[in-house]
């Protein structure tokens, strides 16, 4: 097994810590990689884009003038698809469902191939916890200046259970922070991992990691 220095908030090394091979430690698997990007970015497309045909374009309601005479092509309406400001010919009309679908399985794979990467090109720091005893910005981006993150993409992922844990003055610090993203371990995406610079893990949020993919 991987063996990572164990940090304090304060940069200062405390120990180390075994990474399971089953996770940290696999040859990294593109294509499941890709699929869950792919996957991940789709499901953010909401799909309610709709456009007017000639019937639900406003005005139009007279036939702009007689058929024959004028010398011009007739019309029968101003908001007839050839004229400015007219209705959309065969355009989306109706929501569409841009979801995809992945296999669990796969989706495990690509996760575990993830943090393989994040590991390989040693981007990932390991934190024995993280805690404020209130919502400071400043004192965050403290944090981050002292592993020379302030300045980067920096993803923070904390092992809460939604139950004991107290997370509010971390997600509250950090929430004005346009680089840095802080989630729970049980909602990080292929996406996060591959995006981020930087990945700030707690020795908690590894340990869940490390059994919901092992």
């Amino acid at each position: 097994m991987a063996k990572v220095d164990l940090y304090n908030q304060e940069h200062t090394v405390v120990g180390q810590i075994e990474l399971n091979d089953a996770v940290f430690g696999i040859e990294p698997h593109t294509q499941s990689m890709f699929d869950a990007v792919l996957t991940y970015r789709a499901s953010l497309r909401q799909g309610t884009h709709q456009t007017k045909n000639r019937s639900a374009v406003r005005g139009g309601g007279r036939k702009p003038w007689r058929q024959k005479g004028t010398g011009r092509a007739r019309q029968g309406s101003i908001r007839s698809p050839q004229w400015r400001g007219g209705g959309v010919v065969f355009g989306p009309t109706t929501e569409k469902n841009y979801k995809l679908k992945m296999n669990k399985k796969a989706s495990k794979l690509a996760l575990r191939s993830a943090y393989s990467v994040v590991l390989k090109d040693k981007t990932l720091l390991a934190l024995d916890q993280i805690a404020f005893e209130a919502p400071k910005t400043k004192e965050f981006v403290s944090f981050l200046s002292k592993f020379e993150a302030a300045e980067k993409k920096t993803l923070v992922i904390l092992g809460c259970d939604n139950v004991d844990c107290d997370c509010d003055n971390i997600l509250l610090s950090a929430r004005n922070l346009q680089n840095v993203k802080v989630a729970n371990a049980n909602t990080i995406a292929v996406e996060d991992l591959l995006h981020f610079d930087v990945v700030m893990m707690t020795q908690d949020a590894i340990k869940m990691v490390e059994e919901a993919l092992a």
